[in-house]
């Protein structure tokens, strides 16, 4: 494994509550590793030959790193506020890089053609202009707004949304969209991706959410429908790894998020799962 920047970052290894002595046997980055409760309950986590790894458990899951990771795991502040619920989604595997799963949850353009009448739907296709920015050393896209017959499990009809999109971690998106219960609030729909290889991860979908009345299971399989429907097009991508050179994919104008993603990735040397020249 070449060494750069991304083996010093944090990594999402697991589900704190599904945790057991025994352990999860996974992977990081191609090293195995196992991810288990000591005796005090406290969550650990091993390398392949059983050196002990950096842990912190936060948003439901337990996260862990290869390296020596130089700062705390980025916040995202409506994990501590009340009256949210907070859904551990699961995981869902998938046959392509890292970077391609977050580059494809920052893709507003393929609602319509890939969620078809529940987050896009034709003739509503035009992705409106929105605003990309680097803030805080993170890639922000705000003022997206897109039409959606069913934004969320919780909306009744559909609504335009708008969403605010943000990449804390190379590996790891943060969705903020509307939350039809409350419009003053947004709900938040994350993507943790562990990365297993350069061109296999496990994605970890986790929801902070202002919705009451809909049940556990049903918000969960709403979640997991979209992902599976995102699956077959990530495994279907071309080439497996994310193209850092610009020249390599044509964006358009929908793609400024993507084009910022990528030009950040680059910037950080956060190259494991890229392809940094055409082959």
């Amino acid at each position: 494994m070449t060494h750069n920047a991304m083996i010093d970052e944090w990594y999402p290894v697991g589900l704190f509550s599904k945790l057991d002595a025994g352990g999860r046997k996974t992977a990081l980055m191609g090293e195995p590793i196992n991810v288990a409760r000591d005796a005090e309950g406290n969550a650990r986590v091993t390398g392949g030959n059983g050196r002990p790894l950096p842990v912190c458990v936060r948003y439901g899951h337990v996260w862990s790193s290869l390296g020596a990771p130089q700062k705390a795991l980025f916040a995202i502040p409506e994990a501590d506020q009340a009256g949210r619920r907070f859904v551990d989604v699961g995981v869902v595997r998938v046959r392509c890089s890292p970077l391609r799963a977050v580059e494809n949850f920052l893709d507003i353009a393929h609602f319509p053609f890939v969620h078809t009448d529940i987050l896009g739907a034709e003739p509503h296709t035009e992705v409106q202009n929105y605003k990309v920015e680097i803030r805080e050393d993170e890639v922000w896209a705000t003022q997206v707004k897109f039409y959606q017959p069913q934004a969320a499990k919780s909306a009744s009809g559909g609504i335009t949304t708008e969403y605010m999109y943000r990449v804390p971690a190379p590996t790891c998106a943060v969705l903020y969209k509307t939350c039809p219960p409350r419009p003053s609030e947004w709900d938040v729909i994350t993507l943790f991706v562990q990365p297993l290889a350069e061109d296999l991860c496990d994605v970890w979908p986790w929801m902070a959410l202002f919705d009451d009345t809909t049940s556990l299971t049903d918000l969960i399989h709403f979640q997991q429908t979209i992902f599976l429907q995102d699956r077959s097009i990530l495994e279907n991508q071309i080439p497996r790894l994310l193209p850092l050179d610009p020249g390599m994919e044509i964006p358009t104008r929908a793609d400024l998020t993507s084009v910022a993603y990528r030009r950040w990735l680059k910037r950080h040397d956060y190259t494991y799962g890229a392809q940094l020249v055409a082959q």
